[in-house]
Order: C-alpha cells, then sequence, then structure tokens
C-alpha cells in the first residue's frame, strides 16, 4: 500500500494534535499545587534574613491567597487575581534588584521542593519577568 505524502502530512497533523500539552497551569499542580508551592514560598521568604524584612508588616494570609490567585491567573488557570496591582502592593518596599533576584531564587527553589519541572519552572519565571520593573525599587 502506498501512502502519498498529503495522507502522510495529514496523519502527522492528527497524530500531533491529539497529543497536546498540558497546560501550565496543570503542570503546576492545579490548584493544590499552586498553593502548596505559594505555602512553600512564603515559609522559604520568612526563613531568609536578607528578604524577610520585606514581609514584617505584611498579612502573610492575604499574601498567600494573593499570590496564589495571581500565580493561578498567570497560568491560565481559572483564576481572577482581585489584588492590588503590583505596582500599588510594592510602593514603598524600596526592593533591590539583588533582592528581587533572591527572590524569584526562592520561587524557584520552592517548585524544586514541590518538584516541579525546570521548563515548567521556566514558563512561570518568563511570565514573571514582565512585572519585575512594578516591583524594584526606581
Amino acid at each position: 500500500m502506498r501512502v502519498t505524502s498529503f495522507k502522510f502530512a495529514l496523519l502527522i497533523t492528527l497524530l500531533t494534535g491529539c497529543a497536546s500539552q498540558p497546560s501550565l497551569y496543570e503542570q503546576l499542580g492545579r490548584q493544590q499545587g499552586i498553593d502548596a508551592i505559594v505555602g512553600r514560598f512564603i515559609y522559604n521568604l520568612e526563613s531568609e534574613p536578607r528578604v524577610s524584612r520585606y514581609f514584617e508588616r505584611t498579612n502573610l494570609n492575604r499574601f498567600y491567597e494573593k499570590f496564589g490567585e495571581h500565580m493561578c491567573e498567570m497560568a491560565n488557570g481559572p483564576c481572577i487575581y482581585t489584588g492590588d496591582s503590583l505596582l500599588q502592593v510594592h510602593n514603598g518596599m524600596n526592593i533591590t534588584e539583588q533582592d528581587f533576584n533572591l527572590l524569584v531564587e526562592l520561587l524557584m527553589d520552592a517548585m524544586d521542593q514541590e518538584n516541579v519541572s525546570q521548563v515548567t519552572q521556566n514558563q512561570l519565571v518568563k511570565l514573571l519577568v514582565p512585572m519585575r520593573p512594578d516591583v524594584i525599587y526606581q
């Protein structure tokens, strides 16, 4: 039996279409996974003296809820972020570039602790990078 190149291309298209990748939300473990990542991230923040001072006056329960909403929404999950803008939240905190980079490392550590793949971590960090100017003190 001879398969024409058109039929072969159609077959490949159908097969690759069926093998769709899970969404970032699913890769992060859906809401349960995001909640676990955010919980570990907050623990990491509190344990790191170089950045814990930024969170001394923070309502950590609210931070947990809003950061989880934000992460869920960024990952195209079913959540809607209902908090203040990042610029409003970070205004007056005077977060340095060095400390921002440490915060990203602590988030990645939290994802490592929750066995999130490096590829998935990179996808999330890529979404966070454009928000950097709203967090760092100018």
